[in-house]
C-alpha cells in the first residue's frame, strides 16, 4: 500500500476518533455547564452549523471541480445546482431528517450522560441495516444478524437501572433522553440509506452533496426556531448564550461529516469500528473522572463490550481463502 495512502487513512481515523469523542462531550458539557446566564438554542446551533458545513464545502468545491479558478467555480455551482432544481430538490427528504436528527441529539445530550449517549446511539447500526433491507435490498449475512442481535442485548444492558442515585439526571429526563436518542437512530438510518441511494444514481461529488444537503438544511432548521424559539430570542437576541464552547460544539458538529466522508473514503468497516469503540471508551473515561455525571455498573461494562464486539463483528468482511492448487503434475506421460 502506498505510505501516503497508508498516512492519511490513520489520520482521517484520529481525527474521527477526536472528532466523535469531542463532540459528544463538549455538546453534553455546553448542555450543563450553569453560567448564571440564559443558555444558548441548540436549534441557533444547528442553523449555524449548517451555515459552517456550507462554507467549507464551497472552499473543497474551488480547490477541486473550480481549479482554483473563479469562472470555474461559478460554472460547477450553476451547472450542478442552480441549472437542477428538480435534482437538488431531492436531497431535501434526507436533508429534513438530519436536521430533526440533530436536534433530537441536542436534547439526548441534554438528558443523558456522554457514556450512555455514546453506547446507545450505535443503534443507528440497526437501524441503517434494516433500511438498507427494505429500501436498497441489501442481503445479510448470519453474521451480521447476530451482531445486531449482540448490538440490541447490549444496549438494554446499558439501559438497566442503577442502584446509584445520580442528583443530575432524573428518572423523566433519562426517558426524554432515551426517546431522543433511538428517534434520532430511525432518523439517521433511513436518511443514510436514502442518501445512499440518491449518490449511487449520480456522478456529483460529495461536496456538492453535502452543500445541497446543508441548504436544506438550514430552511428546516428555521422551523424550530420561529415556532417555538422566538419570543427568547427578541428578548435575548439569536446568539443568546453563545461562548466559546458553543462555537467549538457548531465548529465539531459543521466537520463532523467531512471528516467522516474522508474516513469513508480511505478506511475500511474494521477500522472506524475500531474507531467508534475508542470513541465509546474515551467517553465513557472524560464523563466519569472530569464530568463527574456518570456511575458506571456492571450492567453498563457488558453492555458496552457486546456493542463494542457487534460493532467489529458487523464491519468485518469474512472472506474464504481460495482452494489450493494441486500440486500434483497432471502433465501427459510420453510415450516411448
Amino acid at each position: 500500500m502506498n505510505p501516503v495512502r497508508l498516512n492519511i487513512k490513520y489520520i482521517s481515523l484520529v481525527l474521527l476518533i477526536l472528532q466523535t469523542t469531542a463532540l459528544v462531550l463538549t455538546m453534553r458539557y455546553s448542555r450543563t455547564v450553569d453560567d448564571g446566564g440564559p443558555k444558548y438554542i441548540s436549534a441557533t446551533a444547528v442553523v449555524m452549523a449548517e451555515l459552517m458545513k456550507i462554507l467549507a464545502c464551497l472552499v473543497l468545491v474551488f480547490r477541486g471541480e473550480g481549479e482554483m479558478d473563479c469562472s470555474k467555480f461559478v460554472t460547477t455551482i450553476n451547472s450542478e445546482i442552480v441549472s437542477k432544481p428538480l435534482d437538488t430538490l431531492k436531497l431535501a427528504v434526507p436533508s429534513g431528517l438530519y436536521t430533526i436528527q440533530n436536534n433530537l441529539l441536542f436534547l439526548a445530550l441534554s438528558n443523558l450522560d456522554a457514556a450512555t449517549y455514546q453506547v446507545t446511539y450505535q443503534l443507528k447500526i440497526l437501524t441503517t441495516a434494516l433500511f438498507s433491507v427494505i429500501l436498497l435490498q441489501k442481503h445479510l449475512t448470519c453474521t451480521k444478524w447476530l451482531s445486531l442481535l449482540l448490538l440490541m442485548i447490549g444496549v438494554a444492558f446499558v439501559q438497566m437501572p442503577s442502584s446509584v442515585t445520580e442528583k443530575e439526571l432524573t428518572a423523566s429526563g433519562q426517558f426524554i433522553g432515551l426517546v431522543a436518542v433511538l428517534s434520532a437512530c430511525f432518523s439517521s438510518g433511513f436518511a443514510g440509506v436514502y442518501f445512499e441511494k440518491i449518490l449511487k444514481g449520480t456522478k456529483q461529488s460529495i461536496w456538492i452533496r453535502n452543500i445541497q444537503l446543508a441548504f436544506f438544511g438550514m430552511i428546516f432548521g428555521m422551523f424550530p426556531i420561529f415556532w417555538y424559539n422566538m419570543t427568547a430570542i427578541r428578548e435575548n437576541g439569536f446568539f443568546q448564550g453563545y461562548h466559546r464552547i458553543t462555537w467549538v460544539v457548531i465548529s465539531l458538529q459543521a466537520f463532523g461529516g467531512l471528516t467522516i466522508a474522508a474516513v469513508i473514503k480511505y478506511a475500511d468497516n474494521i477500522l472506524k469500528g475500531f474507531a467508534t469503540s475508542l470513541s465509546i471508551i474515551l467517553s465513557t473515561a472524560v464523563s466519569y473522572y472530569l464530568l463527574h455525571d456518570f456511575q458506571p455498573t456492571g450492567f453498563f461494562f457488558i453492555g458496552a463490550m457486546l456493542v463494542i464486539s457487534a460493532t467489529f463483528l458487523y464491519g468485518y468482511e469474512w472472506t474464504t481463502a481460495p482452494p489450493k492448487q494441486s500440486t500434483i503434475n497432471h502433465s501427459p506421460v510420453r510415450k516411448l
